[in-house]
C-alpha cells in the first residue's frame, strides 16, 4: 500500500473511509469552501489527490522509503493543518518533507528541521514537548497551529506554480475558520511568506497595500475585523540554514517569543 488508507487507524488520522475527496483544482475549491470547522476541513486535506505529480511523487517515497525507515509504514497523504482550533499564534511552513512529515503524518515531525522548530516552541512555552518524531509521541502545540502552504511532499522540495495555486483553497480557508482569535502568523521562509499574503487576504484579513520584503524578524500590522494582527518573517531552519548558522537557536527563541508577547496581549 502506497499510502496509510483513511479510517486506518492511524494516530490522530482526520479522516474516514467515506471522507470526500477532491481529484482537481474545482473540487479543492469546493471541498475547502463547504468545509464548516478546522476538523472538517483537516480531514478534507489530507485526502487530497487533486495534483498527479504529488501523489505520484509521495506515494512512491511511501512505497521505496529510506534505508533508515525500511521497516516503517509512511503516511503518503497530504499532511493535514494541526494544532490548536483556537490559536493566537499560525505557523505557516512552504510543504511537508519527503521522509518527515510524509513518512509521520503530522507537519514538521520526523526530520531534521522540526527538530529544530519543536525545541524552540517548547523553549517558548508554544509546544508541550521539545521533540516531535511520530504522530502519537504525546506532542501537543499549545495556542498555536501549524499548517502548509502546500500539503504534499514536492520532488526536490519545490512545488510548481499551478500546484501551489491549487492548494491555495486548502490555506486560505483554514486562516479564515482560526481568524478569530489569530493574533501572530510566523512565515517559516520566503516561500511561505510570499503565500500567505493572498491568502491572509482571502480569508478576510485586511492588508498593506504592498507587501514588504521577507526577513528574519520582519514584522507586518495586519487586522482582522478591529483586532490587531502581526505577520512575522522567520528564516527557515532547514538543515542549509542550521548548518551554515544563518538560523540559529537564539534567533529561533526570538521570533516565538514575540510571537508569544504578542499573542498574549
Amino acid at each position: 500500500m502506497s499510502f496509510v488508507p483513511p479510517g486506518s487507524g492511524w494516530p490522530g488520522d482526520p479522516a474516514a473511509p467515506d471522507t470526500p475527496v477532491a481529484q482537481n483544482a474545482r473540487e479543492v475549491a469546493k471541498l475547502a469552501a463547504e468545509s464548516r470547522t478546522p476538523a472538517e476541513l483537516t480531514a478534507r486535506q489530507s485526502v487530497c489527490r487533486a495534483c498527479p505529480r504529488l501523489v505520484e511523487w509521495r506515494e512512491e517515497v511511501a512505497d521505496v522509503k529510506r534505508r533508515a525507515f525500511a521497516d516503517e509504514t509512511y503516511w503518503g497523504r497530504p499532511i493535514a493543518g494541526w494544532g490548536d482550533e483556537e490559536p493566537h499564534t499560525l505557523i505557516v511552513g512552504l510543504a511537508p518533507a519527503a521522509h518527515g512529515g510524509n513518512r509521520t503524518g503530522r507537519i514538521f515531525t520526523g526530520d531534521r528541521s522540526g527538530d529544530w522548530l519543536f525545541a524552540s516552541l517548547y523553549r517558548t512555552g508554544l509546544a508541550a514537548q521539545e521533540t516531535s518524531v511520530r504522530a502519537d509521541d504525546g506532542q501537543r502545540l499549545i495556542g498555536a497551529r501549524m499548517m502548509a502552504a502546500v500539503r504534499c511532499a514536492p520532488p526536490a522540495n519545490k512545488p510548481t506554480p499551478e500546484e501551489r495555486d491549487t492548494c491555495f483553497p486548502w490555506l486560505a480557508r483554514e486562516l479564515a475558520l482560526v481568524a478569530g482569535t489569530t493574533r501572530v502568523i510566523v512565515a517559516l521562509g520566503g516561500f511561505a511568506w510570499q503565500a500567505v499574503w493572498p491568502a491572509l487576504r482571502t480569508a478576510g484579513f485586511t492588508l498593506p497595500s504592498r507587501r514588504p520584503p521577507f526577513g528574519h524578524g520582519v514584522e507586518v500590522p495586519v487586522s482582522y475585523g478591529a483586532a490587531p494582527v502581526t505577520l512575522i518573517g522567520c528564516y527557515h531552519p532547514s538543515q542549509q540554514n542550521t548548518f551554515t548558522g544563518r538560523v540559529t537557536a537564539d534567533m529561533l527563541d526570538a521570533v516565538f517569543a514575540r510571537a508569544v508577547a504578542l499573542g498574549t496581549l
